[in-house]
């Protein structure tokens, strides 16, 4: 039944009891032309065809290929997208290890700020204790005071009670006795007041106030308000500002420049990234072996190419998918150059000037920057207009980085006038920026993004100047020399005999 139907009859079926092979290639069939095979694609409609279905509803449609032809694009394609998600999942990893950190971090700030709460409320608790002690001291002081005053009383009383004992005791002898001298005596003493001692006291008993009471009036509605006011201190939060963090910068690549032929240590100076038969390959410059160099891997196998120029390149710029331009200023030269992603030299410009920095304006228009000049050239290598000046002012001294955003304009890079200027693809300025003091530029290369975001290569880092920072060399690991965003925002940074492709968005 599977083979008979005709939406599955060219599927291969398998015994799963033994080993299981799957076709490396199948036949995909047309849903509506059953007995016709899927081998066209509509660019226009984006959508898979068969031949039936290319002549009967594509027939206007400006381009129709076959899947075939598409192939390297294709794979080309998948593995970008392949090498995109596994940035994303490292970036990820990051993030999530970072958080994990965090995470860990807040425990521990936790427990430090917990046991300094608990601090502050101790001293706090032991000053009470504290306050709590002198008052127990003092009322001790004071009841031991009264105490004694009360029991130096209670001794004179006794003494007094012993006396007048002793009185009865000798008057009641002389009754007894009925003696008239005993009686007289008995007298005597009567009258002389010799057994009236309850004015007799000790001086320092009797010049000191007796207390009387004590007692402890609580002021309570006075702690209950120190203890409401009390602050014992506050916690404070910092929060990150969303607004001006940018994400940290993850390099996911770092391609190695030097290759075996090298007569010098690789001077890198400028890099552009294109797509040559479906493998992605950079073109770097390489100032100090005078050659322009392909580095790309195929198979799992790092390959590369070397054409040399006979003098130092300076800049490289994409002309078309597989094509490049190479400025040669020693010898004034700009040369085309094939990417097959081996090198191959198709053809040269000789010009009247010595061009450093270059870009493509278009199939027949390039900007290169020389000495005080950016000039507007044809292909031929023919000036067509020079900017020099804007507003009396001299643009330029040594424009030596450019490049030209999405809109056609162009951006160039002068590190001695340590400014950024805008012109149009006519050669009209539109904005330069020159800062100065401690935001002064030392700018090199520079970029755009898909977005028309601005890189710049800032002394020893890359900068957003229409977002802030990005990164640094130490984030790189290199001082950065020549910018290439692609169109899916991975930057790739050329400097010293490397290439670092750096994910900062």
């Amino acid at each position: 039944m599977h083979g008979a139907s005709p939406a599955s009859h060219d599927h291969e079926i398998c015994d799963l009891s033994g080993e299981v092979k799957v076709k490396k290639r199948r036949k995909v069939m047309c849903r509506e032309h059953k007995d016709e095979v899927i081998k066209l694609v509509c660019k226009d409609c984006h959508k898979a065809v068969c031949q039936t279905c290319c002549v009967v509803y594509h027939r206007k449609c400006e381009s129709v290929v076959t899947i075939q032809s598409m192939l390297p694009n294709l794979k080309y394609h998948l593995r970008r997208h392949a090498k995109q998600l596994s940035k994303k999942i490292h970036r990820k990893e990051t993030i999530v290890k970072k958080t994990d950190e965090k995470i860990s971090g807040i425990e521990k700030n936790k427990i430090a700020v917990e046991n300094h709460i608990k601090s502050a409320v101790e001293r706090a608790i032991a000053n009470i204790k504290q306050k709590e002690k002198q008052l127990m001291n003092e009322v001790k002081d004071i009841t031991d005071k009264q105490t004694k005053q009360l029991k130096a009383v209670v001794k004179l009383d006794k003494i007094e009670m012993q006396m007048y004992r002793q009185h009865c005791e000798f008057i009641d002898q002389a009754l007894v006795s009925d003696c008239e001298m005993d009686l007289y005596d008995a007298y005597q003493a009567q009258e002389s007041g010799a057994v009236e001692l309850g004015d007799v006291r000790d001086t320092d008993t009797a010049d000191t106030p007796r207390i009387d009471d004590i007692r402890f009036t609580p002021d309570t509605d006075n702690v209950q308000h120190i203890l409401d006011d009390l602050q014992l201190g506050k916690i404070d939060v910092t929060y990150q500002d969303q607004g001006t963090c940018l994400p940290s910068p993850v390099r996911v690549d770092v391609i190695d420049g030097r290759i075996v032929g090298d007569k010098e240590e690789p001077g890198l100076r400028d890099v552009t990234v294109l797509v040559a038969d479906g493998l992605q390959t950079c073109v770097v410059t390489d100032y100090d072996n005078k050659c322009v160099k392909s580095l790309y891997t195929r198979n799992n196998l790092t390959c590369h190419s070397t054409l040399t120029l006979g003098d130092s390149p300076c800049r490289v710029t994409q002309l078309n998918e597989n094509q490049v331009m190479v400025s040669v200023p020693g010898i004034r030269k700009i040369v085309t150059v094939g990417v097959t992603p081996d090198l191959l030299l198709l053809s040269t410009i000789k010009t009247s000037k010595e061009y450093y920095s270059l870009a493509v304006l278009s199939p027949s228009s390039l900007a290169a920057g020389t000495t005080n000049c950016v000039d507007i050239l044809d292909m031929a290598g023919h000036v067509l207009r020079s900017v020099t000046t804007h507003n009396n002012e001299t643009l330029f001294t040594q424009p030596w980085y450019m490049c030209v955003n999405n809109k056609g304009n162009i951006l160039v890079s002068d590190p001695w006038k340590k400014s950024v200027t805008f012109l149009t693809s006519e050669g009209d300025v539109v904005w330069r920026y020159a800062p100065t003091g401690d935001r002064a530029l030392d700018p090199f290369g520079i970029s755009t993004t898909t977005t028309g975001d601005i890189l710049l290569a800032d002394s020893n880092k890359v900068i957003r100047l229409t977002g802030g920072y990005v990164t640094d060399h130490q984030d790189i690991g290199c001082d950065p020399y020549g910018l290439y965003v692609d169109r899916h925002d991975t930057l790739y940074v050329c400097g010293g005999d490397q290439i670092h492709e750096v994910n900062f968005m």
